[in-house]
């Protein structure tokens, strides 16, 4: 058995058999053959084997010709290899005695030498185990053809387990048949992190190098939880966790039973729980679990992995389709929060060596008026479909607000001249994100008519940690006295100026902190649909009185560990299901 421990990005236990993709994209596969199918499947073997070599002759003739003899012999050692008559016997005796598919085979042949060539403490040795990949994958890719994995069409129930995945492969994985992913690079709050939230399956990402250590069709547990990833678990281990399961199979039936109830503390304080959406279908979601409206709709998914830029038109039937399902419940639809290096009909930036800090969001957006007036004018049209609200992201300055609000006002002047319905009185509102937000915020209240913090990018710029890179991911926290200050101050103003504030991060959907957010003042909470139920629960079984005090203990603590403690200690106490 062997733990490898990443970043927790998405909630959840996972046991199942493994679907490895490695970085090139090939899917490497467990299936096992029919008696009759030996024969063939040696065959098809022995073809590949075949093919392999030829592709190697030629590299290395042509590598001897250009540098020299000596730098042809690496090839010529990578013929060895596929002549070795161990090797061949061991996959033959895969094929015929266990009826591995010949892919698996190789996989598990050649992943095994790589690992003896690795744990040598000879450095020369161990970069022997890259010569060793090179020849699986060439192999794979005669088995298995060029073709890239379509995470779409899984056809039966696996873990992925990858080096990385796009936010668009994310998005495409199958929803029937994927129960959970890892991958070997990632990190905290990122769009293929929110996405697994989306999804709603367990999700651990930054876990380092290990898809040498796995093949397809091994048994996995993903703790979405504590961001553990455990290769082939022992006995105990896959009890342990499948009595997990189970445990939060229950809980999530009994919480069903409140999705028709108010979220209302125990002395009568009425809360708000709004959803966070990335995709149109997840209103549904949002509609089951009993959501109070829509309180962040994440629209960049309409351009992250399109060819094209999305037309008014796109933007226009999403929006539209959200707005009428929820009927006259909020929904809050902000505007493309993303970098131009996530744009593919953007030209790329040049020299952009830190995107957190670069050209993004509503930066972007005025920076590239007729893709933002397009977007713009579809959210106008669908208005009057129901209780459609607009959002900027990332506003740290008054100029770039009212630049922001020119615009949209210049759409709606332009719908007017064509005789388009909106609805004129649509509410405009900013994410609290930086904290030169939070310090001018007395100023834009004055501007807008409701005010959303958004607590991921903000614990990121307030203590300058890139939330994405492993190696600083442990500072990144929701619990550290400068992040609870600043949301503290955001809602004191909200208070005095008499403007509604959302909280709409990952913070706000974890019940850890429901308790100290109530204290604080939070009315608003918008959080992915699937932990609405249990923000409610924590709502519903608490004071107001108790929550205050609760605020009032943790601003006078000066650091994050011990207020996290205290406030896990907090929600045991009160839910006990919960605090587990």
């Amino acid at each position: 058995m062997q733990e490898l421990q990443g970043i927790a990005v998405s909630p959840g236990v996972a046991i199942g058999e493994a679907l490895v993709v490695d970085n090139e994209g090939f899917r490497i596969p467990r299936r096992f053959l029919a008696r009759d199918a030996v024969d063939s499947e040696l065959e098809r073997l022995d073809k590949a084997i075949d093919a392999a070599k030829k592709e190697i002759e030629r590299n290395r003739d042509a590598v001897s010709e250009e540098l020299g003899k000596k730098y042809g012999a690496i090839f010529e050692a990578h013929l060895l290899m596929l002549d070795d008559s161990q090797l061949r016997g061991e996959l033959e005796d895969m094929i015929r005695q266990r009826h591995y598919t010949p892919e698996y085979a190789v996989c598990r042949a050649l992943r095994r030498y790589a690992q003896v060539f690795q744990r040598l403490e000879s450095n020369y040795l161990a970069q022997r185990a890259t010569d060793i990949f090179d020849i699986e994958k060439r192999l794979l890719r005669h088995l298995l053809g060029r073709r890239r994995e379509e995470f779409a069409q899984l056809a039966s129930p696996a873990l992925v387990l990858a080096h990385n995945l796009t936010p668009s492969e994310t998005a495409n994985l199958s929803r029937e048949f994927c129960l959970g992913f890892v991958t070997e690079i990632g990190g905290l709050g990122s769009h293929t992190a929110i996405v697994a939230e989306a999804l709603e399956i367990p999700a651990v990402v930054g876990t380092g190098p290990f898809l040498t250590e796995v093949s397809g069709g091994d048994l996995v547990i993903i703790d979405g939880y504590k961001g553990l990833v455990i290769l082939h678990p022992d006995e105990e281990t896959i009890a342990r966790y499948r009595h997990e399961v189970e445990q939060n199979r229950s809980l999530a039936t009994r919480l069903e039973g409140l999705r028709d109830l108010p979220a209302e503390t125990t002395d009568g304080e009425r809360v708000e729980l709004f959803g966070n959406i990335e995709f149109p279908y997840e209103v549904d979601h949002c509609m089951r679990r009993g959501a109070d409206g829509i309180g962040l709709y994440r629209t960049e998914f309409l351009y992250l992995g399109a060819e094209s830029e999305p037309d008014e038109e796109v933007h226009y039937e999403a929006y539209r389709r959200v707005a009428t399902t929820m009927g006259q419940r909020p929904v809050t639809i902000r505007t493309f929060d993303m970098g131009a290096d996530k744009v593919s009909h953007l030209p790329a930036p040049e020299d952009e060596k830190n995107p957190f800090l670069g050209l993004r969001s509503i930066r972007l957006a005025l920076r590239n008026l007729p893709m933002f007036r397009t977007q713009l004018r579809a959210i106008l049209r669908a208005s009057v479909f129901g209780n459609v609200r607009i959002m900027f992201p990332l506003v740290s300055t008054l100029l770039e607000l009212r630049q922001a609000k020119m615009v949209l006002a210049d759409m709606m002047e332009d719908l007017d001249e064509r005789g388009v319905k909106f609805n004129r009185e649509m509410s405009v509102g900013m994410m609290v994100e930086v904290p030169a937000a939070v310090l001018m915020l007395d100023h834009f209240a004055d501007e807008v008519e409701f005010l959303s913090i958004g607590t991921n990018d903000l614990i990121q710029y307030t203590l300058a940690v890139d939330r994405s890179n492993k190696d600083v991911v442990g500072l990144y926290n929701a619990s550290d006295p400068a992040v609870l200050r600043l949301i503290d101050m955001a809602l004191e103003i909200g208070r005095k100026k008499s403007i509604p504030v959302d909280l709409c991060g990952q913070m706000s959907g974890n019940p850890v902190y429901t308790m100290l957010l109530l204290g604080m003042g939070l009315k608003h909470f918008s959080v992915t649909p699937a932990a609405i139920p249990e923000i409610k629960k924590v709502c519903r079984s608490v004071t107001m009185e108790e929550c205050r005090a609760v605020a009032q203990r943790v601003r006078g603590m000066e650091n994050a560990r011990d207020i996290r403690s205290y406030l896990k200690e907090e929600l045991r106490r009160r839910v006990p299901e919960l605090g587990q």
